[in-house]
Formats: structure tokens, C-alpha cells, sequence
């Protein structure tokens, strides 16, 4: 593993003394400018980063830490996640630290950022809908990186994913064969890679049927449940869509809504189990990912990494199951 450069690195590369270094990386305003140029210019050069956990850790000792960005961590998908990739951290001597990037590239790349300054020993990461800084611009080195539900640019990391186009593919398929002539979709953002997948899923679904592809029926704006109530309302008030393929837990949520204000349903299957999913009258048919199984791996790979695992980089695909409770098919209004 390539040595991590040191202030006194930055020093002899900036020909300055190391108490110069410290009062620049300290942000002391009295460094002349040539001074502070040679030793910003030094700092780039090497990728050097500030140890802010130095004064806790013993020479040859590491942090004993994993840093986790995620996308919302109020999504109780993420909150599920995030548990259990600190149980599988927490087994092996980690702690974990989170902190959720709200699928800003920005915010992201500042994440990324104090966790290398935090001198993090891995890192396990959602990448967001709006990518910042490629990984390849990050000077090294960097720690083992870990990519969870999302894919990234970075190939030299490893990736878990779940099935998410045959999830949606096979609720598609279900709600079909139950019946509807036409299945909206309603779902987040399309840039997300997940809900990319989703979306092609339920493109793949209506082809196989000879069904055509409304494009009027495909809603891409949900990201809270408010959002979805809306706009499976319209839906509603348009009379096109017999049934809806919910895209995750928070456009399920919201379409309930909307069906209880219109006092009507529709044909539903959602994508991610909820708490609720099964004691609502209909329970609700859903796609179901194994949510802990992904964590758990992420973390195995995080920690299979720190003990030396030199194995080419992986990609993890997880299955997905589709559990029918009934919502699928038609049923008598509220």
C-alpha cells in the first residue's frame, strides 16, 4: 500500500521548515505569500491531507474507522441500510461514522473530503444522483472504497448491487398478467441509477406484453411521499392509468394517500418492503431486496480489504423477490 505523504513530506518538497507547514495547514493568515504558494503547490503535489485524528491514534495504529456516505438517511431504506453495515463493521472492531450526501455532488465531494481528512480506514458510499469530482481526480492514495446500491466511475473499488430492472420487470409483468391494461410508473428521478434500472425494468415488462410505452404514464418527479400523492392524483383525475408500479418505498406511501383522498384504488406494487406494507387493507404486494444482506456485504468487503484481500475488484449483484399480497389486483374502492 502506497506510504500516506507526512507534513514534513510537504516541507522538504515546498523548501520550507516544518513549523511553516503547521501554520499554514493550521490557517495561520501570517505566512508570507510565496511561502504559502510553494506550500499549497507541495500539498497538491503529494496529496497530502490533514490527520485530524493523529493526536487519538498511537503510531502504527489506525482509526478503527469506516466512513459511510449515503443518500437521506430520513429514508427508512437507507436507515436500514446504514444499521446494518454498522453491525457488520462493528463485528469486525470498526466504528462507523455517516453522513448523508442528499444526492447533491457538492455536498458529496465535501464529505469525501473530511473523511479523508479524518484519515478514515475505508469508505462505503451511495453515489448521488449529481456527481461531483470524479474518484480519479482524488490524488492518492486513497482507502479501500466500497460502492453500495449505486455504481460508480471508479473501477478500482468493489460494488453491491440488487436486481433492480428484473424487480421491476417481474411487478410489472404481475400487475399485467392480474389484469391492467396500463401500468404507470412513479418513481424518483431517472438519473438515479436505481430508479434508471427500475425504469427500464418496467419498459422490458411492457414490451415483452406488446404493450406500447406511454411516456405520459411514466412519472419521474417523486422524491417525497407528498410528491407521489400528487402526482398519482393527476393520474387519478387523467383515468389512463388501471394500475401503478410504485418505484420505491415513498412513491408506495404516497400513492396510498392519494387513493384514500380519491376514495378509490388502483391496482399497486411498490419496490422496497415498509413497515406497513402488510397491515394495510389491501397489504401491499411489493418487491422486496435484502436490504441487510447488502450491507452486510458492503462491509465484509470493506473490512476483507483492510486485512489485505488483493482479489480483482467485484461487482455483487443481489436478487430481489417479489412478494404478492393482493394489492396487485383490482379491488373495490375504499
Amino acid at each position: 500500500m502506497q506510504r500516506k505523504p507526512t507534513m514534513n513530506d510537504v516541507a522538504h518538497r515546498a523548501g520550507v521548515a516544518l513549523k511553516t507547514v503547521s501554520r499554514y495547514v493550521n490557517g495561520d493568515p501570517t505566512i508570507g505569500a510565496d511561502y504559502a504558494d510553494r506550500i499549497r503547490e507541495a500539498i497538491a503535489e503529494l496529496g497530502y491531507r490533514r490527520n485530524m485524528a493523529a493526536a487519538r491514534i498511537r503510531p502504527g495504529q489506525s482509526a478503527k474507522m469506516i466512513g459511510l456516505i449515503i443518500s437521506d438517511l430520513s429514508n427508512p431504506y437507507f436507515a436500514t441500510l446504514a444499521r446494518a453495515i454498522e453491525l457488520g463493521a462493528a463485528a469486525a472492531g470498526y466504528m462507523l461514522t455517516i453522513a448523508s450526501s442528499e444526492e447533491d455532488g457538492a455536498r458529496h465531494d465535501l464529505l469525501v473530503d473530511r473523511l479523508l481528512e479524518q484519515q478514515v480506514d475505508a469508505i462505503i458510499d451511495v453515489p448521488p444522483r449529481a456527481p461531483g469530482r470524479a474518484w480519479r481526480d482524488i490524488p492518492p492514495p486513497l482507502p479501500p472504497l466500497v460502492f453500495v446500491d449505486r455504481p460508480s466511475d471508479w473501477a478500482a473499488a468493489d460494488t453491491v448491487l440488487a436486481d433492480n430492472a428484473g424487480g421491476a420487470r417481474s411487478a410489472t409483468r404481475a400487475l399485467l398478467h392480474a389484469g391492467a391494461g396500463t401500468v404507470a410508473f412513479v418513481g424518483d428521478s431517472v438519473e438515479i441509477f436505481t430508479m434508471g434500472e427500475r425504469l427500464t425494468g418496467y419498459r422490458q415488462a411492457l414490451v415483452e406484453a406488446d404493450r406500447p410505452v406511454d411516456d405520459d404514464l411514466v412519472r419521474d418527479t417523486v422524491h417525497t411521499v407528498d410528491d407521489a400523492m400528487r402526482v398519482v392524483l393527476d393520474l387519478l383525475a387523467g383515468g389512463r392509468a388501471q394500475a401503478v408500479f410504485a418505484a420505491n418505498n415513498r412513491a408506495a406511501l404516497g400513492a396510498l394517500r392519494a387513493f384514500r383522498l380519491a376514495e378509490t384504488f388502483l391496482p399497486m406494487i411498490g419496490f422496497d418492503e415498509f413497515e406497513a406494507a402488510a397491515l394495510i387493507n389491501p397489504p401491499i404486494s411489493v418487491v422486496s431486496q435484502d436490504i441487510q444482506a447488502m450491507g452486510r456485504a458492503a462491509a465484509d468487503l470493506a473490512v476483507a480489504r483492510l486485512n489485505g484481500s488483493d482479489i480483482p475488484c467485484t461487482t455483487t449483484v443481489l436478487p430481489t423477490s417479489l412478494i404478492l399480497r393482493g394489492s396487485e389486483r383490482l379491488l373495490p374502492a375504499f
